[in-house]
């Protein structure tokens, strides 16, 4: 039987959708909105984001729950991202129905082993595995505090993943993230449902830009990291421009930057502006030193731009080595960059990459694959 309703508990207000987890929750919701699915969407606000009139017309219902941010939530053997989650609110909310909940992210599962809610159809969404993604953090920070708060929060976090044995059904973003949690919970179903996105068709212009592009948060050390590779190891040594966009750079990047004519910063670009770096750029890097979830910049590049060059850390558990350039080391990245610079993006490319991201990434197929298994609890 086709479900008609469920409950999304969502880490963040899924509006407006400008960053990872949050486009995944919005398009979801907008594509079981187009299915007939009703949703009651449970949501933790915190910082600048408000209640919101498009995510009411989206949902059934919408609650909004403050997120207990602070020492407190510090103090306990509890992850930080868990433990500043936890609502008596929202298992309120949740029992005055029995229709299937999906906790999105790890963040949201502190009620999923509730004893009240045993007999409910439980379903996690992954995004990262958790652990992992906070300890490459560790790795990546120059900070001695934030080293030892990544540390301490990724050894929470690697215990508070034994609570996912009481789902009922897994959904991760990569091939990767299956493969991992089905060895680790034999008992469980575990699917692959890749990140639903802003995209419906391929974008990208026809013709030749004049620059590279990397893009993402650059005040996450990651990020950053990346940003300084690329700055000190490849466009010092190439004559081609490079472009850095992104939210909140350090002084420290913006500073290295400017030693370089031929690399600029754009700190803090609006959707609009930032879509249109993407159009415009001849090749979008894609790099990353974490192996962790799907990177919806990459998917969004793909629809919106021209050439990506990847390294296999950011292709990892997705099928998209199809359709980019991958390199792995310096003397790869830079022959990459020189040959596709020269290369003009042409109709034969952007049918193909078309075609083969409506057949793996389309939202459509995403939703009508979450309903079947809905259907089939």
């Amino acid at each position: 039987m086709k479900p008609d309703h469920l409950h999304i508990i969502s880490f963040d207000i899924p509006y407006p959708a400008n960053y990872g987890g949050v486009i995944d929750v919005f398009y979801k919701l907008k594509a079981l909105k187009e299915n007939g699915i009703k949703v009651t969407l449970h949501c933790f606000q915190y910082g600048n984001r408000t209640a919101s009139d498009e995510l009411e017309n989206l949902c059934e219902n919408v609650f909004y729950y403050h997120r207990k941010t602070g020492i407190a939530s510090h103090l306990s053997f509890k992850p930080y991202i868990v433990k500043s989650r936890r609502s008596k609110e929202v298992l309120n909310n949740l029992l005055k129905d029995n229709d299937p909940i999906l906790f999105e992210g790890l963040h949201t599962c502190d009620l999923l082993s509730h004893p009240k809610l045993k007999d409910r159809f439980k379903i996690y969404r992954e995004s990262n595995i958790e652990h992992h993604y906070y300890y490459s953090l560790a790795r990546s920070s120059r900070s001695l505090l934030k080293k030892a708060f990544y540390l301490i929060e990724s050894l929470k976090l690697l215990a508070f993943q034994s609570k996912l044995k009481h789902a009922d059904l897994m959904l991760t973003v990569s091939r990767v993230d299956q493969q991992y949690l089905s060895l680790r919970f034999p008992n469980i179903e575990v699917k692959y449902l890749p990140s639903f996105h802003e995209n419906d068709e391929v974008r990208g212009e026809l013709g030749q830009g004049e620059y590279a592009l990397f893009h993402g948060n650059l005040s996450v050390e990651e990020n950053e990291r990346s940003a300084i590779y690329l700055i000190k190891e490849i466009f010092s040594e190439l004559d081609y421009p490079l472009v850095i966009a992104g939210g909140d750079p350090s002084k420290h990047l913006v500073r290295l930057a400017d030693k370089y004519e031929n690399i600029s910063i754009i700190s803090n670009p609006d959707h609009e502006e930032m879509q249109k770096l993407l159009k415009e750029a001849q090749v979008n890097i894609m790099i990353t030193f974490q192996a962790t979830g799907l990177k919806l910049k990459l998917l969004n590049a793909l629809y919106q731009g021209r050439y990506c060059i990847c390294n296999s850390n950011m292709l990892s558990g997705t099928s998209l080595s199809a359709i980019c350039a991958i390199a792995d080391t310096k003397v790869e990245l830079i022959d990459k960059i020189n040959i596709l610079k020269e290369r003009k993006f042409g109709p034969k490319c952007q049918k193909h990459r078309g075609a083969f991201l409506k057949q793996h990434y389309y939202n459509a197929n995403q939703a009508e694959k979450l309903i079947k298994l809905l259907a089939g609890r």
